[in-house]
């Protein structure tokens, strides 16, 4: 079998293509995670919120979760909508019509 020379400029451009692969599959998942389910600490970090914070969300009803055991699990869809509807423009909640 004969061998294949790769040279630097062939490993730039796997590079670059990998880079750029990775750039469309983060772009189709708009930089959120990918699973349906999130755990408090991954919660915590996707909205910058402290524990106690995020504790508090889930007490006034701000964020609905699901308790299995001792562990918190959150539904991304709920967040999403969650942000939605808590957006705010210059200083005044969006209303939706």
């Amino acid at each position: 079998m004969p061998a294949e020379i790769i040279t630097t400029d062939d490993l730039k451009e796997f590079k670059i293509e990998l880079l750029d692969e990775f750039k469309a599959i983060l772009k189709q998942q708009n930089g959120l995670p990918s699973k349906k389910w999130l755990k408090s600490h991954e919660v915590q970090d996707l909205l910058g919120v402290s524990p106690g914070t995020l504790r508090s969300m889930r007490i006034t009803g701000g964020l609905n979760h699901t308790k299995v055991g001792r562990v918190i699990f959150y539904d991304l869809e709920n967040i999403k909508k969650m942000l939605e509807k808590n957006q705010v423009q210059n200083g005044f909640p969006l209303r939706s019509h």
